[in-house]
């Protein structure tokens, strides 16, 4: 288990600590009449230790909220130190303001990811998307660099190591008809298995994105819906990473990071995609289930 929970029980004159065991990565949990935090930790840089720790709030059904509304804690860019600039936060939301150049990512844009690896977890949050927009969802990420010709370190994208949940307009992008049976289109599987029933809200409006990860069985909700099952690290997953863009063929790493997706200890962030459009985030919250 990767999180161990303490419980602060508030009393008038003094307060007592128990732990509630843990090993990996510890949290504290502190309980009062009203609310509850829990402590997560978080890794400040590229490829870093998470050696911060991060209060945040925690439900009764223990749903960690992972973004307030108001700040960035937590968040940076994908192989940054920092959140790139075109990622803001509006009304309670993060944006991307986007940039109009599809995945042609500049210095001031970029993935983002929450810097915490998750094992087995559930992802709730809501999205809209602008008219023709396209963006994602991914999960289990790593933070991978390669070598160019010339020898330098160079990132490679966020989705070479991360399945996707697809965030799509459905009814203007080209992407919706690309791909085969619809496996493009809004919270499928990116380019693997389509999302069934697709029950996507247009472009402009709120939908609710759920992913759950247990035990390699991976499931996407969507307007309270499943419309998505797989299981990581079988002979299933292999199959469709061949008959996909990812194919050992046609991308020889990405089809060796995703076929071992979350790498050795099975866990990895989360990320919001620019891939150039404006798009919106909110309410966004994960349940550990480790």
């Amino acid at each position: 288990m990767k999180h161990g929970f303490y419980t602060v029980v508030c009393c008038l004159a003094a307060g007592m600590l128990a732990s509630c065991g843990g090993q990996k990565k510890q949290g504290a949990q502190a309980e009062t009449a009203e609310s509850s935090v829990t402590a997560l930790a978080y890794a400040k840089a590229p490829k870093g230790v998470e050696a911060d720790s991060l209060k945040l709030p925690i439900d009764k059904d223990g749903y960690i909220t992972i973004f307030d509304g108001k700040t960035f804690d937590g968040w940076r860019g994908y192989g940054k130190d920092k959140v790139p600039s075109k990622w803001v936060i509006e009304d309670g939301c993060i944006k991307f303001n986007g940039s109009g150049a599809g995945e042609a990512q500049n210095s001031d844009g970029g993935d983002l990811i929450f810097a915490h690896k998750f094992k087995n977890f559930e992802l709730e949050l809501e999205w809209k998307i602008s008219k023709g927009g396209n963006s994602g969802i991914l999960y289990l990420a790593q933070e991978i660099t390669s070598t160019d010709k010339d020898g330098k370190e160079v990132w490679e994208p966020i989705y070479i190591s991360a399945p996707e949940y697809q965030v799509l307009d459905n009814e203007n992008h080209p992407d919706a008809k690309l791909g085969k049976d619809g496996n493009r289109m809004s919270a499928s599987l990116y380019d693997m298995i389509p999302a069934k029933p697709q029950n996507a809200k247009p472009f402009g409006e709120w939908n609710k994105a759920k992913i759950m990860i247990y035990q390699g069985t991976v499931v996407h909700g969507q307007n309270d819906e499943n419309v998505v099952e797989y299981h990581l690290w079988t002979k299933q997953w292999t199959d469709m990473l061949q008959a996909s863009k990812f194919s050992e063929e046609k991308w020889p790493l990405a089809f060796q990071l995703l076929n071992n997706c979350g790498g050795d200890n099975h866990e990895g962030f989360i990320g919001l995609q620019d891939h150039g459009n404006d798009v919106w985030f909110r309410n966004i919250r994960v349940k550990i289930l480790d």
